[in-house]
């Protein structure tokens, strides 16, 4: 039992940390603010993570329409 249980804590900080790599790469790094996977993953991130990754992204485009998530509710300003 003990070992069942070291190897769900290891699977799941390794999903954390690729899917919060892959989150973070889309929110600093991305060409795009509407890359379906980095959106996917901004929208489930707890919302003061969301709200970083939305002000990063507004302040690297901010002659663009917000991605889904970090639309205000108009749908065309940034939250």
């Amino acid at each position: 039992m003990k070992k069942l249980v070291q190897v769900l804590c290891v699977v799941l900080i390794g999903a954390a940390v690729i899917f919060g790599f892959r989150w973070y790469r889309y929110v600093a790094f991305a060409d795009s603010p509407y890359d379906e996977v980095g959106i996917a993953l901004n929208g489930k991130m707890p919302g003061a993570l969301r709200s970083w990754g939305c002000h990063k992204l507004q302040a690297r485009f901010t002659g663009q329409l917000p991605p889904y998530g970090c639309a205000a509710t108009d749908g065309r300003s940034w939250m």
